[in-house]
């Protein structure tokens, strides 16, 4: 058994127009399932499929306080495309800040609500992930994490340090999935954070006891999905198996 990581979702004052911006940046087509939703996926994408973890904006009122725990990288093809990329999501009204990351080859910067990305200087040319370079993750401990989410979906460990560790679909496609040791602490909800979803015909109580096996804790919300953190606290969504 194992879980598929399928969206990432993310809180937002105006889901559409949020969901336009990222639309923009990644070239993406828009669509909703409902008042409140902005659903962001490659144009023909198979949804669920490893080639994508697409993007799902969901309004809430909430504010946003402090830097996210989960941020996008976007991929570039060269110094000419990133800085061409800069400018063009600064014309959305993305806007450049400093999270303290000191001198370093990429761009950090804030979508119009103020969500960190990164906005990378290169593009590995053997492994096309698409405009999203790879998710990333700040954490205490980069190999405990890898080991919980490689083991809690179908995702391979490919390479761990001390400061990070990265993981990639079993199918070898698609954004790698990083996570980054950082000394912040997390407080309160994650404004941005992982849905998951089971493999067809996996019966989903099963894979709830499995995934509290290997470290989850099950938060009780009175939602159709099961609400669950992971080893650190960072909450994810166990949805229905497609």
């Amino acid at each position: 058994m194992a879980t598929r990581l399928v969206q990432v979702n993310m809180k937002a004052h105006d889901d559409a127009a949020l969901g336009a911006f990222w639309a923009a940046a990644l070239g993406w087509s828009v669509s909703s399932e409902g008042p409140g939703v902005t659903n962001l996926e490659p144009a023909g994408f198979a949804y669920p499929g490893p080639a994508a973890v697409v993007l799902d904006l969901v309004a809430s009122p909430e504010p946003k306080t402090g830097k996210n725990r989960v941020h996008l990288d976007l991929a570039t093809s060269s110094k000419a495309h990133q800085a061409e990329l800069v400018a063009r999501l600064e014309g959305r009204g993305a806007r450049r800040v400093d999270v303290g990351q000191g001198d370093v080859p990429w761009v950090v910067m804030a979508d119009p609500e103020g969500n960190e990305f990164c906005v990378l200087d290169w593009h590995d040319p053997d492994s096309d992930t698409g405009p999203v370079a790879s998710v990333v993750v700040d954490c205490a401990d980069p190999e405990a994490m890898a080991r919980f989410w490689g083991e809690a979906t179908d995702w391979t460990l490919l390479k761990v340090t001390g400061h990070s560790a990265v993981l990639r679909s079993a199918a070898g496609v698609g954004p790698y999935l990083q996570f980054l040791r950082t000394p912040d602490v997390k407080a309160g909800w994650n404004r941005v954070h992982f849905d998951v979803r089971p493999y067809p015909g996996d019966d989903a109580a099963d894979e709830v006891a499995r995934l509290r096996a290997l470290g989850a804790t099950v938060i009780d919300l009175d939602v159709p999905w099961t609400v669950l953190t992971d080893p650190e606290g960072n909450e994810f969504c166990l949805l229905t198996a497609m």
